[in-house]
């Protein structure tokens, strides 16, 4: 009834969970740094808000490296926008 994607589903998809893992990683790690460095040398908003600031940041950064490495381009996909193989 249904029939296996291509391969390039699965590897689109794999990227597209490994860059939001590695954004959402990054945020939580200055988030947990940020409240700890809160707690520990006092005004833990003002950490948190500075540390979560540079979470997204470094995040975007790291997620535009890894996507700019990769170097895609549609016209290498085995399947084209119409769904026709090429």
């Amino acid at each position: 009834m249904f029939s296996k994607p291509p391969k390039a589903v699965w590897d689109h998809l794999a990227l597209v969970m490994q860059v939001g893992l590695t954004f959402a990683g990054s945020v939580l790690f200055c988030l947990f740094i940020g409240y700890w460095l809160g707690e520990w040398l006092g005004g833990k908003a003002i950490f948190i808000v500075v540390f979560i600031l540079l979470g997204i940041a470094g995040g975007g950064y790291t997620v535009y490296r890894q996507i700019s490495e990769l170097g895609l381009d549609p016209e290498d996909d085995e399947v084209g926008r119409n769904g026709e193989k090429h």
